[in-house]
């Protein structure tokens, strides 16, 4: 049977109303009882005895809950349910009351080298918005040091050392999802796969599947993930010189590319231009001798230094 979070149903009284059944109505039975039976020892010592443990056991029901808190009850050993509501309650001393926040918190899974789809060594981060859902799941299903807690802490240090070990759990979950995402995808580009997804340019759908991934993961100790995005990403030492030399080569021969391309239709626009407007008549010599110049100055990496020809066209 699957277990899951489910509301608390039991006795829980308004804190203000038992706070003074506390201060005024127990020492007021306590006083009755003395004065009425001041002679009769048998029944007034035992009667006070019985009143004053009551009167110190009730002040363990007392707790104040904030917004986006909760409480898991347990009655010896039992799941009685999760107590949702905010303000200042009591009730039954004897049921454990687990604080569980259902804040939304932040974490910086730092930088791991994981090997991509193709094999090259990367260093890649990210950041991790998740929240407790179930409380049920994150009490009982992720394992914490109660037993020691228990025996020499307070249920602040319980509630911290159990905030741990979820931070834990959701750090190394985290971190095995990343690497199983990362190995499906290339850093980059290659040229036999210009189409796929990289992780360089994945953006949207790399977050939305390691999303998915690390909430598959999680589920089991009732948490959510509300963002997981990539805050860092960038070859391993190693390799990182050589990478940058072969991106540093493709972007020189995509602006080449570029350069080519606008020198080729700029010359035809010139001779378009010579044509239509008849201004000089070209044969395929010149035409070829006007091409290569143009195109020498139009993709050179520096400017041009022109040369007059003082003698003929054809010399």
């Amino acid at each position: 049977m699957e277990h899951k979070e489910c509301p608390f149903r039991g006795m829980c009284a308004n804190g203000f109303g038992l706070l003074a059944v506390q201060c005024v109505l127990i020492p007021a039975l306590i006083a009755v009882v003395n004065i009425l039976f001041l002679d009769v020892l048998a029944i007034t010592i035992p009667v006070s005895i019985i009143l004053g443990l009551l009167w110190c056991i009730l002040w363990g029901g007392f707790f104040v809950q904030q917004p986006n808190q909760s409480r898991v009850m347990i009655f010896f050993g039992e799941y009685r349910g999760t107590f949702h509501k905010t303000g200042f309650y009591w009730c039954n001393p004897f049921m454990s009351r687990k604080k569980m926040s259902l804040r939304i918190r932040n974490m910086d899974i730092e930088p791991i080298k994981v090997n991509d789809k193709i094999g090259n060594p990367v260093l890649i981060g990210m950041v991790l918005v998740w929240k407790v859902k179930d409380t049920y799941r994150a009490v009982f299903d992720v394992d914490t040091p109660d037993i020691s807690v228990l025996a020499s802490g307070t249920n602040a240090t319980e509630h911290s050392s159990r905030r741990s070990a979820l931070e834990e759990f959701v750090r190394i979950q985290s971190d095995a999802a990343l690497r199983e995402v990362t190995g499906q995808f290339a850093y980059d580009e290659t040229d036999n796969s210009a189409e796929e997804i990289t992780l360089r340019g994945g953006g949207d759908e790399i977050n939305d599947l390691l999303e998915h991934k690390i909430n598959e993961r999680l589920a089991m100790a009732g948490i959510e993930v509300v963002e997981a995005r990539l805050n860092y990403l960038a070859y391993a030492p190693e390799i990182a010189a050589v990478m940058l030399r072969r991106q540093q080569a493709s972007a020189i021969i995509a602006a080449r590319e570029k350069i080519v391309e606008g020198a080729v239709s700029m010359v035809k626009m010139a001779f378009d231009q010579l044509s239509e407007e008849q201004i000089v008549e070209l044969d395929e010599e010149r035409k070829a001798a006007m091409v290569s110049n143009l195109l020498v100055v139009l993709c050179a990496d520096e400017p041009a230094q022109p040369v007059l020809n003082t003698g003929t066209l054809y010399q």
